[in-house]
């Protein structure tokens, strides 16, 4: 929408004047859910809402409850909105608490109907009882039948909490690979002291911050100076200076979302999702991968809420959300506020907004007798403090109202008013990261909490992730790994003149919440997991947290359960009387946050969904009319069509040209490899079942490489150009997998044989010309080989030029069954060389074909396609190649898979031939084939049709299948059902044209 901007503060009623960061920053309007608010220039979503009184912002997942914010970052599991722009650029899902403010922005909440205020959904919240921990696994077992038509559809329909958008994506994104020497993630104290120690060593350094803004805690520590400036000044400074050095790349409104082998950290920068009006040139996000050598993790620390009942309404929220939204934005989040605690670190809070002119309740804290001198400062200042205490419940529909206090050991129970509940049981090092590189985690009995332990990559944690519990230690910690990193600096590091300190804390539910209790005392506000819950999967016998987590689906939200895993955890160990480490934790996997589609899908989308690769020809092929095909990546000429043809009187015509003249075929998508290498041969002798060792210079052989079981993995022809040098062909399809099974056997198997491997698929153009003018069509182009039947005899290769002069391996060898030749030529020349060889063809009538007619003329002949007329379960013996396995050979890769008793047994699916009764009738590729048609239901099915086509040249149809027992069938009877017919087929060899083989040799 379109609004105006003006300089004129805002006077909001929750914003205080003269209190946050952003001053008298522009006015920004925006709406939730229709109605239009003001905030500013540098405000969140969250925080401009709450400037405006607004809390309720959502309902949870399960029962629908009204919620509000939780925390004021990324870890915030509740405040989930839907941004607009405009009919395509609708993202659901965004945290308002990280959704930077821009004019005009447009939020909705989600998963309510008819409003957020009054939501039918809220009747789960009844009905509650019916709901409770598994019950999904329970009820969605009977009646069996309506799985289908009643429990998927509906469950579908319930799924999720935004709605998805239904129309293509109209932004841009980008991607980066970049290396550094040094990547720190997280700009707080620590990845700052790290950032300027590793800063003047001229090596290259990475930092990297979700926030718009560096400094991390410190936007909301009062207490912290460093260098003699309040923390957040220092922190701004300190960035500026690094931003200085032309080594370093700071990287805001950066989340690092995932942490790979060899120190591969994938980040995610938000680019433009703060700007009102894109430019829609620039990406709306850009993905680093970022290889380092050392990775430093500053990622923090994140409190943690109390479990007691009723925590989950609007205007309960942590105690540093509320100093966060109080001191860097200019919010308060109520008028008369409360506060429950276990430790220390909600005192801040409370003491700051009392001195901002809010008043504070109470506060309540679990802790016998509790004595610091913040505890001191807030008595100092009137504050009320529950020692001994828990509040064991709230009120308030839409938004909190009062909470009721109680001693711990029960009693008589005081309502309190207020109009917001800060909370605080202490704080969990953020390990995701650290977790994710394959490192394990390691439980401190003191401070009841999992820490960095064993190390498996090149990383070091520091600071509150690292268990540092001061702002002292977390400079230190920082500043050391930094030093350590690049080996040494001439940096100073930072001074703190003072800091605040946090630690201690509770683990699992509070006292008043006990398993006795029927409440609602929530553990996982998304996914609506209460501890009862957590209890019963204890009680229904599960033992390991991860069988706790996904019974109850606690830590399986959108948040990965930042806040509330430990507590589970906690509450679970509880029940099962174990210590926490003995219970388990459950693993981290990326992303770290919610990462969009568009982010990780980039380019890859429409035309660039996959790698297009086309040929040298492509583009000659174009001209001609060439319908193409899908192959892999590649682009393959399915066929001709001429003026009036459709594809299979295309396909005939070339079929019928190339037996009884001669055709063109590009084959430069065959994958090629060249095994180069004094124990080229050795290695040979290894990977196929042929043998090798005697074959002679300038000769080719038909390969076939075994799967360690046995089974037929690739074919293809494989030339000998010199003692030490095989050309090796492969299916097209093919080309990767059998590079990568190459060098796996080399690098793992035979690691003692003095072989090299390369690719050259796309070194070569190939250009087939088959048929029975092929010899003649290339005589005069050859410069120096004799092609000659008896210089080059069927299965030969020769070195030479073409073209007057262009290099060229020139192969004698066919796929059609007819004379043929495929000339290898750089593939620069590909084009050149092809149009030289058509104009010579036409003299002799000769065509293009594609890849269709290609197959049908393989077929007429027999000869297999690998992964299509095999199936991974397809030995040499079952597809009729026995002859093709050295006989003398000792050893091969599936040489022992080849004995056992399975694969040699009577009755094993083998390739045969298929002729139709009624030779007008094409069989079905897939069909299956059965003895009797008329046997009862379940029909016994004994193999199926691997290829079938028309064939021109024999004037019937043809076809090959996978038959039990084939080969003993010959001369039989089978049949293939159909929805409208049974086909009757002879079994036959799978042999259909030249029988004898003459024409191979002109």
């Amino acid at each position: 929408m379109a609004t105006t901007t003006t300089k004129k503060a805002v006077t909001a009623t929750h914003r205080i004047p003269n209190k946050g960061r952003l001053g008298t920053a522009a006015t920004l309007a925006f709406t939730f859910d229709g109605q239009t608010y003001a905030g500013v220039q540098g405000d969140t979503l969250a925080s401009a809402l709450l400037a405006n009184g607004v809390h309720l912002v959502g309902r949870s997942f399960k029962y629908h409850r009204p919620r509000g914010f939780l925390s004021a970052g990324p870890e915030e599991p509740n405040a989930l909105v839907g941004i607009h722009r405009d009919a395509a650029r609708k993202t659901p899902n965004v945290r308002a608490t990280v959704q930077e403010l821009y004019d005009g922005l447009t939020a909705v909440s989600q998963n309510r109907w008819p409003s957020l205020a009054y939501d039918v959904g809220a009747v789960n919240n009844i009905g509650s009882p019916m709901f409770s921990a598994g019950f999904y696994y329970k009820t969605f077992m009977w009646p069996k039948g309506a799985w289908a038509k009643v429990y998927e559809p509906r469950i579908r329909e319930a799924a999720g909490l935004g709605v998805a958008p239904d129309l293509a994506d109209p932004d841009t994104y980008a991607q980066r690979f970049a290396h550094c020497d040094v990547l720190i993630v997280g700009a707080g104290p620590s990845g700052l002291a790290a950032a300027i120690a590793a800063a003047d060593s001229g090596q290259r350094v990475i930092l990297c911050d979700e926030q718009p803004d560096i400094g991390g805690a410190l936007r909301y520590e009062t207490g912290a100076s460093i260098e003699g400036q309040d923390g957040w000044t220092w922190a701004q400074a300190a960035g500026a200076s690094l931003l200085s050095h032309d080594n370093v790349r700071v990287l805001t409104r950066t989340t690092a979302f995932g942490y790979y082998a060899q120190n591969m950290v994938g980040l995610v920068e938000r680019v433009t999702e703060h700007l009102a009006h894109p430019d829609l040139t620039t990406p709306r996000e850009r993905l680093w991968q970022v290889r380092a050598k050392k990775v430093i993790l500053a990622t923090g620390a994140i409190e943690r809420h109390m479990v007691f009942a009723d925590n989950d309404r609007p205007g309960i929220m942590l105690a540093s959300a509320a100093r966060s939204y109080l001191n860097h934005y200019g919010v308060a989040v109520g008028r008369n506020v409360g506060v429950f605690t276990a430790n220390d670190s909600a005192y801040p809070a409370a003491i700051d907004l009392k001195r901002a002119g809010v008043n504070i309740a109470a506060i309540v804290d679990i802790r016998d007798n509790p004595s610091s001198a913040l505890v001191e400062e807030a008595r100092a200042l009137g504050i009320e403090i529950n020692q001994g205490r828990t509040v064991v419940g709230t009120d308030g529909r839409l938004r909190v109202s009062s909470m009721t206090v109680q001693a711990k050991s029960g009693g008589p129970e005081r309502k309190v008013a207020i109009d917001a509940l800060l909370m605080s049981s202490g704080w969990t090092p953020s390990v995701h990261l650290f977790s994710q590189s394959r490192g394990k985690v390691a439980f401190d009995e003191p401070t009841q909490r999992f820490l960095p332990g064993t190390y498996a990559q090149d990383c070091i944690s520091v600071g509150a992730c690292n268990g540092a519990d001061s702002l002292q230690a977390t400079v230190d910690e920082g500043f050391a790994a930094g030093e350590k990193a690049v080996r040494s600096t001439s940096a100073s590091k930072p001074k703190v003149d003072k800091g605040e300190t946090w630690g201690g804390g509770m683990l699992g539910a509070a006292p008043g919440s006990g398993p006795d209790q029927i409440v609602k005392a929530f553990v996982d506000f998304q996914n609506d997991v209460t501890a009862k819950d957590i209890r019963q999967a204890v009680r229904e016998g599960m033992r390991s947290i991860e069988h706790v987590k996904r019974f109850t689906t606690n830590g399986m939200a959108t948040d990965q359960g930042k806040t509330s895993n430990l507590h589970g955890l906690a509450i679970a160990a509880e029940v099962l009387d174990k210590p926490i480490p003995a219970v388990g934790l459950t693993t981290f996997r990326a992303p770290y946050t919610p990462v969009t589609f568009g982010a990780i899908v980039n380019h890859a989308k429409g035309d660039l969904f996959d790698p297009t690769r086309r040929t040298p020809m492509h583009g000659w092929e174009e001209q001609q009319g060439a319908v193409f095909e899908d192959v892999g990546q590649w682009k393959r000429a399915w066929c001709y069509p001429r003026k009036g043809e459709d594809m299979h009187a295309a396909v005939n015509r070339e079929c019928k040209t190339v037996r009884t003249s001669a055709g063109l075929f590009d084959a430069s998508t065959l994958g090629k490899i060249e095994v180069v290498g004094p124990d080229a041969a050795k290695f040979m002798e290894l990977l196929y079942t042929n043998p090798w060792a005697k074959l002679e210079d300038g000769r080719c052989r038909y390969g076939i490489m075994l799967r360690e079981d046995g089974f037929i993995y690739d074919d293809g022809v494989v030339g000998r150009l010199s003692a030490d040098r095989f050309h090796v062909t492969t299916t097209t399809g093919g080309a990767p997998r059998v590079m990568h099974h190459m060098e796996d056997y080399l690098q793992t198997e035979f690691p003692d044989l003095d072989v090299w491997l390369t690719s050259i698929t796309e070194q070569w153009a190939v250009i087939a010309v088959q048929g029975p003018k092929s010899r003649d069509i290339l005589r005069s182009l050859v410069d120096n080989i004799d092609i000659s039947d008896a210089a080059m005899p069927h299965m030969s290769v020769r070195e030479g030029t073409i073209c007057g002069g262009v290099p060229t391996r020139l192969f004698r060898m066919s796929f059609t069954g007819e004379r043929g030749f495929e000339v290898n030529v750089p593939a620069d020349y590909g084009r050149a060389v092809w149009e030289a060889i058509w104009e010579e063809g036409k003299k002799y009538d000769a065509c293009a074909y594609g890849t269709e007619a290609m197959h049908v003329l393989r077929a007429e002949k027999g000869y297999i396609i690998v992964g299509q007329d095999t199936d991974g379960t397809v030995t040499p013996g079952d597809a009729g190649l026995d002859w093709a396995i050295g006989k003398k050979k000792t050893d091969f890769v599936g040489i022992r898979g080849l004995t056992r008793p399975d694969l040699v047994a009577p009755g094993r699916r083998q390739l045969v031939g298929l002729k139709t009764k009624d030779p007008k009738t094409v069989l079905e590729e897939g069909a299956q084939v059965v003895v009797d048609p008329k046997q009862p239901v379940p029909t016994k099915m004994i193999g199926f049709v691997t290829s079938s086509y028309w064939s021109e040249n024999c004037n019937s149809s043809i076809a090959m299948g996978l038959v039990e027992g084939g080969f003993s069938r010959i001369g039989e009877t089978l049949y293939v059902p159909m929805p409208d017919s049974v086909i009757e087929v002879e079994v036959c060899k799978p042999l259909f044209f030249d029988e004898k083989g003459e024409r191979l040799h002109g």
